[in-house]
């Protein structure tokens, strides 16, 4: 099984917020996930855009999860390194 750390859609139409979820990489985007790690509000103030928990990330890479391109470079603005 194939685990990543990807995006999962939620709020309204041109409202868009996003979990950060760790999912079965058959799944399909919004469908049932494994944990919620964090969200990601792109229409926010600048520094209120994401919030993750860190613990919770680097345990899922730990046990293999890879995060997505996106959400690579979501965690890299936060300064945490994959």
């Amino acid at each position: 099984m194939s685990v990543k750390i990807r995006l999962k859609r939620m709020g309204t139409k041109k409202r868009p917020y996003y979990r950060i979820v760790v999912q079965d990489s058959r799944e399909p985007r919004d469908g049932a996930a494994i944990d919620e790690v964090g969200v990601y509000h792109p229409i926010e103030v600048e520094d209120k855009q994401i919030a993750f928990d860190e613990g919770k990330v680097r345990s899922w890479i730990e046990k293999g999860a890879t995060p997505t391109d996106t959400v690579r470079q979501l965690l890299n603005k936060k300064n945490f390194t994959c």
